[in-house]
């Protein structure tokens, strides 16, 4: 997905709504809006969005497990099977 390929100014957000809302759905590319001829927003759908947060949610739990094996903050399997009994 590049960005750069699907680029729009905001006066033809406004005048094709309906369109680029189906377009949008059908293909879930994101859709570049300019402003004054600078990148303004990302429009995107719903499924598209909420499969980003998902992801970024994952990355950020594994990220925090990085941290804490890098501080040691670490239990062999032994001691959380015998925590959990």
């Amino acid at each position: 997905m590049r960005l750069s390929t699907n680029v729009k100014p905001i006066s033809y957000l406004k005048s094709h709504t309906a369109e680029i809302v189906k377009e949008i759905t059908e293909t879930r590319e994101p859709l570049l809006i300019t402003q004054n001829g600078v990148s303004s927003i990302i429009v995107q759908d719903v499924a598209s969005y909420e499969q980003t947060q998902q992801t970024l949610a994952l990355l950020k739990i594994i990220a925090i497990g990085r941290k804490q094996i890098e501080q040691g903050q670490v239990k062999t399997m032994s001691e959380v099977f015998t925590e959990l009994e």
